[in-house]
């Protein structure tokens, strides 16, 4: 009898509630399709997430996917060595199917703080920072067996531990930030490196 009763005890527990969220993972043609998906543990999200990366003049990249995600993918940021700038925004929510909407681009506008970059073999170059770049930043890059280094504007998400590894692709390994104006130094530097494009092995950082 009691063996009966611990049985019933046990299916009737409440189980733990998965959410099912639409997911898109864009292939090489930069587009996808949403499908809804299971998501395989009770502590994801939904996200909907924009990725861009400018280079130049020419017109940023746009990246935009759909997925479950732990909480820590939920992230916002943007780093910016000037001309190379990559803005990354993942919104989450925690409701059956809610990521139904692509997330927008993010306005750049100036917030007063200000860094340098490089511009050619100097890194005298004022930059203006944009947005949530409360940070300057300096990142050493090895690029084809080329040590190149990168200086400009960066969020605290990418100057943190944790999401530091989400931009591991644009800002290399060895980086470092500071806060106050033009305090990553005005020191020569190689030339100046475009920003790496974007790869899939970003979205799986993310989920």
């Amino acid at each position: 009898m009691h063996f009966v009763t611990l049985i019933v005890g046990i299916w009737l527990l409440p189980k733990a509630n998965t959410l099912k969220c639409y997911e898109c993972i864009p292939g090489t043609t930069g587009t996808c399709t949403d499908q809804a998906k299971e998501c395989t543990s009770s502590d994801n999200r939904c996200a909907a997430m924009t990725l861009l990366t400018y280079t130049g003049d020419s017109k940023p990249r746009e990246i935009k996917a759909k997925m479950c995600t732990q909480a820590e993918g939920c992230v916002k940021g943007s780093v910016n060595f000037g001309s190379d700038k990559t803005v990354t925004v993942t919104e989450c929510c925690a409701s059956d199917l809610c990521n139904t909407k692509h997330v927008s681009e993010p306005k750049s506008i100036p917030n007063g703080k200000k860094c340098y970059s490089c511009e050619g073999q100097q890194c005298t170059r004022t930059l203006n920072c944009e947005g949530d770049q409360d940070y300057c930043i300096e990142t050493i890059t090895n690029l084809g067996g080329e040590i190149q280094t990168l200086k400009g504007c960066a969020s605290k998400m990418v100057c943190d531990e944790n999401g530091s590894a989400s931009f591991e692709t644009f800002i290399g390994q060895r980086s470092s930030c500071c806060q106050g104006d033009y305090c990553n130094s005005a020191s020569s530097a190689s030339a100046g490196l475009p920003l790496l494009l974007m790869s899939l092995s970003c979205l799986v950082l993310l989920i």
